[in-house]
């Protein structure tokens, strides 16, 4: 009998898992500063989590197509994709301000100024994606070629760029736009907007890049312009749902118009946002470039190696951004102490699914690596610098949540003094001092990445715990 009621509670446990996965994932009107915190964490992360999977598949199927093309396209990708981060970094920054106020404009019960907000953010976006795509279209050439590139390999691959710099603007408004639903609460609208944009993504990138059936072979070239269809498509969708959505944020006629007061509040906070993923991202740049003189060989494995990386990043990224929204909903509501217990518990369950994932990349690297490519040269660079940088997961997990911590707050600044020092300070001279001087080549900028990175864990904690972040107006 003892046995019977014991698997009844199993059963009803999992029942209830279960139905708070179908919350997550349809939608919620529940109070993130009322339900009980694991509980709150679990319903926001869920979704969060599978947006950035599919985030992690589309890197992982893009780059397959792509390597099918020879490692002369990866490398191209590769490079470029340093650059575009500089896009990423802009809208990331903006994202981080736009999650801080409209996070805390939900949690003081202000919504319609959430929505200002909101509308605020997309014109800085689509301002600054105008100032990136036409120098990125007209020096798509010069700029493969400062990477390290041949001038032939440069003037055959310079199309990619072109579309990927000129179509940034999907790139930013995809950021900023999902960045408004998940701190307003409606993180199951970001999850369905990427889902759409690469699906449609994926399907077109072999029917382009191949040419199948009546689509045109245009190579690497199919790739960006996959890649701009799939997020014009989502972008177009988010604008569908601001406007006719019922959700908890959504743009009235009277909310568009430009409010210098808030703009500026929201460029002052993203400031910080965009300086710290420029240094972040800038350091990948030089990164990049010191790997690149080790060869194409290692410039592809190092590429290939990174988007695995990616795939088991990126849904800690997904679970660090709930521990952001529910930062600023709660500070609105006036609670930090719970604000900061959300992102303790955030950062243990990251460092705990972190350590599983990167103790797989240690034992078998071989396996995800030749999934991609069997270049003899390019899966044995790729190997050596997944096994090394998979040593320092737990602690990028840690890393993320609390520095996703402070950004939620408002505070964009502690993380980017962080990152001056981890990644310039720290990262680019021991890379350089290792790969080149010591000549140990792309296993040394490896071991410069998990140092750097275990660092910044380890300084974000400590930063973090003194609180006062929680002192933060926006």
């Amino acid at each position: 009998m003892k046995n019977i009621f014991l698997s009844s509670d199993r059963f009803s446990g999992i029942r209830l898992i279960w139905k708070d996965i179908q919350e997550a994932i349809s939608g919620t009107e529940r109070d993130f500063t009322r339900s009980r915190l694991s509980h709150a964490i679990f319903i926001l992360a869920v979704p969060m989590v599978l947006e950035m999977v599919m985030e992690s598949v589309f890197a992982i199927v893009d780059i397959y197509f792509v390597s099918q093309l020879g490692s002369g396209a990866v490398a191209t990708v590769g490079i470029t994709e340093s650059v575009m981060t500089i896009v990423y970094a802009v809208g990331s920054g903006l994202s981080m301000a736009t999650t801080a106020i409209v996070a805390r404009r939900i949690g003081e019960r202000r919504k319609k100024e959430a929505g200002v907000v909101a509308f605020q953010a997309i014109l800085a976006g689509v301002f600054v994606s105008l100032l990136i795509a036409l120098p990125g279209i007209i020096f798509a050439k010069e700029f493969l070629m400062v990477m390290g590139l041949t001038r032939e390999q440069a003037a055959e691959g310079a199309i990619y760029p072109a579309i990927m710099f000129g179509g940034n603007a999907t790139v930013m408004l995809l950021f900023i736009i999902n960045a408004v639903f998940r701190s307003s609460g409606d993180a199951a609208i970001s999850m369905r907007v990427v889902w759409v944009a690469n699906l449609i993504n994926l399907v077109l990138d072999p029917l382009l890049i191949f040419g199948i059936g009546p689509f045109p072979e245009l190579g690497l070239a199919g790739a960006a312009i996959a890649t701009a269809i799939g997020r014009g498509i989502g972008v177009i969708y988010q604008f569908y749902l601001l406007f006719k959505g019922h959700y908890r944020i959504r743009l009235y006629w009277n909310s568009i118009r430009l409010k210098v007061s808030v703009l500026k509040e929201l460029l002052q906070i993203s400031g910080g946002g965009i300086l710290q993923n420029m240094i972040a991202t800038s350091s990948w740049i030089f990164l990049v470039r010191i790997i690149a003189s080790c060869g194409t060989d290692a410039i592809a494995g190092y590429t290939i190696a990174i988007r695995i990386i990616l795939f088991a990043l990126l849904p800690a990224g997904g679970l660090s951004n709930a521990a952001s929204t529910l930062v600023g909903q709660n500070l609105g509501a006036k609670l930090p102490g719970r604000a900061e217990r959300s992102v303790w518990i955030t950062g243990y369950a990251n460092m705990i699914f972190m350590g599983i994932i990167g103790l797989v990349l240690v034992l078998f690297p071989e396996f995800f690596i030749r999934f991609f490519i069997q270049e003899a040269a390019v899966v044995e660079y790729g190997v050596s610098s997944l096994r090394i940088i998979s040593f320092g997961f737990p602690f990028y997990a840690l890393g993320m949540a609390f520095i996703q911590g402070f950004n939620g707050s408002g505070d964009t600044y502690t993380p980017t003094k962080i990152n001056i020092l981890c990644f310039w300070i720290i990262e680019i001279p021991l890379a350089w001092m290792l790969a080149v001087f010591l000549e140990t080549g792309l296993t040394g900028a490896s071991i410069a990445i998990v140092s750097s990175e275990s660092i910044l864990a380890v300084i974000a904690v400590v930063l973090f715990r003194r609180g006062k972040w929680k002192l933060r107006e926006v």
